[in-house]
C-alpha cells in the first residue's frame, strides 16, 4: 500500500523506525518523542511542534 499524505502526517508511535526518523529530525531523544505523541497525539506537526517548544524552553 502506498503512502499517503495522510499517513505521512501521523506518526506511528508503535513503529521503532517512525521514532527513529523524528528523533533524528527534531534532535530529540526517541524518549522525548514517545513523550510527544503521548502528549501532543500523533500528528507529525503537533510532535515536531512540541519539540521545537521545549528546545525553546531549555535554551
Amino acid at each position: 500500500m502506498p503512502n499517503t499524505k495522510q499517513d505521512r502526517a501521523k506518526v506511528a508511535g508503535g513503529q521503532d523506525h517512525e521514532i527513529r526518523y523524528e528523533a533524528g529530525k527534531t534532535g530529540k531523544s526517541k524518549a522525548a518523542v514517545k513523550d510527544a505523541i503521548k502528549s501532543e497525539g500523533n500528528s507529525r506537526r503537533a510532535v515536531e511542534q512540541n519539540s521545537n517548544r521545549r528546545m525553546r524552553l531549555h535554551a
